[in-house]
């Protein structure tokens, strides 16, 4: 077991941004920033109802979680060729490559592009481009997770499903995002089963609007490997020892759940509590581009506002991220020795 150096609070910061970590719930449409926005509208011919990128970010008020997605896809309209997915994408990389992040698993939402005419060929071949280019320019791994709207039907996330096969070597397992409330899991069982047997990882958004039931049956009706969100499972104490018997990741997301009033604020957040209840959370930015932050900006937001975590936290959340994600076993077992070395230099300066 490794032993966590000592590291001063004031520190802690440095370390935070420095240590590496993964990053496994990030919406690549969602890190599509105001300026981009308006260039891609510029370069594409798009209308915007917003003046100015002022105008734009003073819009990101939002009351509750629908608030915010109507935004968020008026803001992919200006999404329409392969350059575009591919800019959107790379500008992230080079974000996440500045914070450290050694392997990001990016959600992308082809129905938010497809029913606008744009072809499946066009969104996956753009986000694939930049995966390897991070790859090559940064060593940053990167792997594609495609999600499921849950809002539309069964019959659409069978549609989608079927469209993306030709270019099933780009992507490694498939999500459900958007609107919980009255879409529960299982209205995608046969969708899932099916993604199954394809051989692909299956994950969920479950838990931020919605109740502690929506994770049971992202467990049990889905049977995914990770529960995306997932904060409200402290509501039922069963549920909380099951997450944690079977080493069920979480892929939490502290500024998302501010910005969307899940929490009312950072210091009233549960992540110790998810941390001292032995699950396996991570820290994750969502949409950075609409909630105030990349990952080390949620990191280090949440680690001022919450005095609890501090040097064994922060090595569990990296540790967990790595254990979390999709990645090969070789690929953990490397990023692991460089956080330990990344926390020994830390010691030791």
């Amino acid at each position: 077991m490794t032993v966590i150096p000592d590291i001063p609070r004031e520190r802690l910061p440095s370390l935070l941004a420095l240590m590496p970590k993964a990053e496994l719930h990030i919406h690549i449409e969602g890190s599509l920033e105001p300026e981009l926005i308006f260039r891609l509208a510029a370069r594409n011919g798009v209308a915007l109802p917003y003046a100015s990128v002022e105008a734009l970010r003073a819009a990101y008020a939002f009351t509750d979680l629908q608030s915010f997605l109507d935004i968020y896809y008026a803001g992919a309209s200006v999404l329409l060729k392969e350059q575009d997915f591919f800019d959107m994408a790379w500008a992230y990389f080079e974000r996440a490559a500045a914070d450290k992040v050694v392997h990001a698993e990016l959600f992308f939402d082809p129905q938010t592009h497809t029913d606008r005419g744009v072809p499946m060929q066009t969104v996956i071949m753009g986000l694939a481009h930049a995966c390897r280019r991070a790859h090559a320019e940064f060593g940053l791994s990167a792997r594609l997770i495609l999600c499921f709207l849950r809002h539309l039907s069964e019959a659409s996330a069978f549609q989608t499903l079927e469209q993306a096969l030709p270019w099933r070597e780009h992507f490694v397992g498939v999500g459900l995002d958007s609107s919980e409330r009255g879409h529960p899991p299982e209205k995608f069982e046969r969708v899932f089963a099916r993604c199954r047997e394809l051989g692909l990882h299956v994950v969920a958004h479950a838990g931020e609007e919605g109740p502690p039931a929506y994770i049971e049956s992202a467990l049990d009706v889905l049977k995914v490997e990770r529960i995306d969100h997932g904060v409200r499972c402290v509501e039922s104490p069963a549920l909380v020892q099951r997450l944690a018997r079977e080493r069920m990741p979480l892929t939490v997301c502290p500024l998302s759940n501010v910005k969307l009033c899940v929490f009312p604020t950072l210091a009233q957040h549960n992540l110790p509590a998810l941390l001292d209840a032995g699950l396996c959370a991570t820290i994750n930015s969502d949409d950075p581009a609409y909630f105030g932050g990349y990952i080390n900006q949620n990191f280090l937001q949440t680690f001022a506002a919450l005095p609890q975590l501090g040097a064994a936290q922060a090595h569990r959340l990296a540790m967990n991220s790595f254990e979390a994600s999709f990645a090969t076993a070789a690929e953990k077992a490397r990023w692991a020795a460089q956080l330990d070395e990344a926390f020994a230099e830390a010691a030791r300066t």
